[in-house]
């Protein structure tokens, strides 16, 4: 009976630790924050002693995600697609490729009309929203990008949408919304038709946390457009954002600028807005990452796009913000989009969530699909809940 009392004190002082090592919601005050950017400069002060510091985050990503128990996982990702329609300049399929055994990342595909052999391409995740990725917002953004030469993949965040094998509020949504992005890019760049040197990235909110999240660990995105999200002081407000140690250990402590400036020397577009936590950026964020761009010579590749008068959102003028910077850095042809006192979005078509969604009674999900969160934990390794 003490062995197993032992066992069971070392597992709650393991979980404890976890907890204490967690950077959630509004972890520091703007002050603070101000003060630990400071400090956080003051162990690098040249490329090399900041590649090692970035060396250092990375690490701390992957440990933190526990990026490990999913590196086995990059075979066949057996891509399902279909109902294919023509729109105007583009069009939409619906696609699901399985990220691991068992497990979907369901979304649409959108596409140009013409027919080349060297397509940019575009990962477009999606933050908290109430329609998912069927929004027309994130609808209009990835027609736009087909229209002008991408080829998008808008995906579901986990537990959202047609992801509904998990709870999105399950212990490691973070790391499976990372690798469920590394799957998505696996994707795009094996398709023939899609250049691999040019790949963007961009999402709002939690999207904005999955954009600068793999562009982090993963260098084959060549430019990223996180949006207002990227927060000296706020490190997420879901556990699909913070609900892993990434940004702390004994005797280690980083934040999401850090981790965002992990993009250098690849194009990092920056979108804020005055009524929410990035509001500080143009003061506190924006100079500590051109600070970092410096070092490689790169200050044009980083650009912030600070809309005081906005709220929290991907709205309009931010998307006019990424098209003109995804144009630049992605050479795709804005021209494509009919331009008069700004963008006209008109031509995209709205469709249902029933016309966008993978899964059907003539498109089942696949029989071998793992369901609830206790079978997706205990495949990966991980313990299961207790309650679940």
């Amino acid at each position: 009976m003490k062995s197993i009392a032992f066992f069971w004190v070392v597992i709650l002082s393991v979980n404890t630790l976890v907890a204490q090592e967690l950077c959630q919601g509004h972890y520091w005050t703007e002050d603070e924050a101000n003060l630990k950017l400071k400090a956080f400069a003051k162990t690098w002060h040249d490329r090399a002693s900041w590649e090692i510091r970035a060396e250092q985050i990375r690490a701390q990503i992957r440990q933190g995600l526990q990026w490990e128990k999913m590196t086995r996982f990059s075979g066949s990702l057996n891509p399902m697609i279909h109902s294919k329609r023509l729109m105007d300049g583009y069009s939409v399929e619906n696609i699901a490729i399985e990220s691991f055994p068992g497990f979907y990342v369901t979304g649409n595909l959108y596409r140009p009309l013409t027919e080349k052999k060297n397509y940019a391409a575009v990962l477009s995740p999606h933050g908290h929203l109430k329609n998912k990725r069927f929004t027309h917002y994130v609808q209009k953004r990835a027609a736009a990008l087909a229209r002008m030469g991408a080829i998008v993949f808008a995906y579901d965040m986990v537990g959202y949408g047609e992801s509904g094998q998990i709870d999105h509020k399950m212990p490691i949504a973070l790391l499976l919304q990372t690798w469920n992005s590394k799957r998505v890019l696996d994707y795009l760049v094996s398709r023939p038709d899609v250049d691999p040197n040019r790949i963007g990235i961009t999402g709002g909110s939690g999207g904005g946390t999955q954009s600068f999240m793999l562009t982090a660990i993963d260098p084959r995105i060549t430019a990223a457009a996180p949006t207002v999200q990227v927060s000296a002081h706020f490190f997420g407000g879901c556990v699909c954002e913070s609900g892993m140690p990434v940004h702390q250990s004994p005797g280690f402590q980083t934040n999401n600028v850090e981790i965002a400036a992990l993009t250098a020397p690849r194009p990092l577009l920056l979108i804020s807005n005055g009524d929410d936590w990035t509001r500080n950026t143009p003061i506190i964020e924006y100079p500590y990452i051109q600070k970092v761009y410096a070092l490689y010579h790169a200050e044009h590749k980083a650009v912030n796009v600070h809309l005081p008068l906005e709220r929290h959102d991907y709205g309009y003028s931010k998307r006019v913000a990424m098209y003109h910077f995804f144009a630049h850095h992605l050479r795709l042809r804005s021209k494509n989009l009919t331009y008069e006192n700004g963008y006209d979005e008109s031509f995209t078509t709205i469709l249902s969530p029933e016309e966008l969604r993978v899964f059907n009674t003539d498109f089942p999900r696949p029989e071998n699909a793992l369901v609830g969160n206790n079978r997706v934990l205990k495949f990966l390794g991980f313990p299961e809940e207790k309650d679940n």
